[in-house]
Formats: C-alpha cells, structure tokens, sequence
C-alpha cells in the first residue's frame, strides 16, 4: 500500500513536531514572558506548515525555517498586542455611556488587525501616505511636502491604499456571506 503525498507530509510534520516542539515553545514562552500564550504559538508554526507544505534540505533547514516562522509570529503577536493595547487604553478614556459590548470590541479589534495587516503590504509611503491623510487629517498637499513628493504622487498613493482597502473589504465581505 502506497502512502499518499498528504500523508508523507503529515509525517514529515509529526516528526517535526516531535523533534522541534519543545525548544520552539521554550523560546517562544521566553520571549513573550507567558508559558501559554507560547504554547499557543507554537503550535501556530506547526498549522502554518500543514497548511503550506515545504520541503527541507536538512534538518538544519527544517530548524531554520521553523525559527524564522517563530519569530515572525512572536512580531505578529507583539504588534497585536499593542494595538489591543492602544485600543483599550482610547476605550478607557471614553464616557462610559459610550463603551461598546464585547462583542463590538472584538469586531473592531479583528477589523483594525486586519487594517493593519493590510498596511503592512503596502510599500512603506503609501501606507504612511494613507495614514497621513486618514489618521491626521492631513491635505494631499501637506502629505507630499511631507513625505518630499509630488502632489500627483501622494494622489497615485492613496488610490493604491483605497483598491486595498476595496480588497480587503470584498474579501471581508465574502467571509460574512
């Protein structure tokens, strides 16, 4: 009986697993200063390999694969951390007549995860462009003395921010239907 590559894979993973898991939770827990918001990380790298099959050279590179995919996830966690943070320190400074639910607050959490995500995949202008303007309030023209551009430029910014938020927005939209 022949096994199929899925399942080759899922071995792979296993063994992985079993040979990796203790010294990436470690060092994950170490960085986060939190035994299970560690563990929860860890296991994250191991989704992230099942969902997207690799092929390693070596052991060495499966471990160097599986300490860049730590890292960035500790980032991803340390970045949504602050902006919960953030989030909730603008929450507490609100009357308390104008709270959200819980529900809401996680809504709005999620969608500013994801505004930020998207953020991140711009080049680093256009999102400082798009910022500018929406966060600061600032004038096409104040955003490209600022960011010592033209005018036309910071225009062609902001309409390369507003197709992705337009994208993110169908792909949100898609996931609620």
């Amino acid at each position: 009986m022949t096994s199929s590559p899925a399942g080759a894979h899922s071995a792979k993973v296993a063994t992985l697993y079993l040979e990796n898991h203790g010294w990436i939770k470690q060092w994950i827990s170490r960085r986060l200063g939190n035994a299970s918001d560690g563990a929860e990380l860890t296991h994250d790298v191991f989704v992230r390999l099942l969902a997207q099959p690799r092929e390693f050279e070596s052991d060495l590179h499966a471990r160097a694969w599986l300490g860049r995919v730590s890292r960035h996830l500790c980032v991803d966690f340390w970045r949504r951390k602050q902006l919960e943070s953030a989030w909730l320190e603008a929450l507490a400074q609100r009357p308390e007549l104008c709270v959200a639910s819980e529900e809401h607050q996680a809504i709005i959490l999620e969608t500013l995860r994801q505004l930020q995500q998207m953020l991140e995949k711009l080049p680093a202008n256009v999102a400082q462009a798009f910022s500018l303007s929406l966060l600061e309030g600032l004038s096409y023209q104040a955003i490209a003395e600022q960011l010592k551009v033209s005018e036309r430029t910071v225009t062609k910014y902001m309409a390369q921010a507003m197709l992705q938020c337009a994208l993110l927005e169908a792909e949100l939209d898609g996931a609620l239907a």
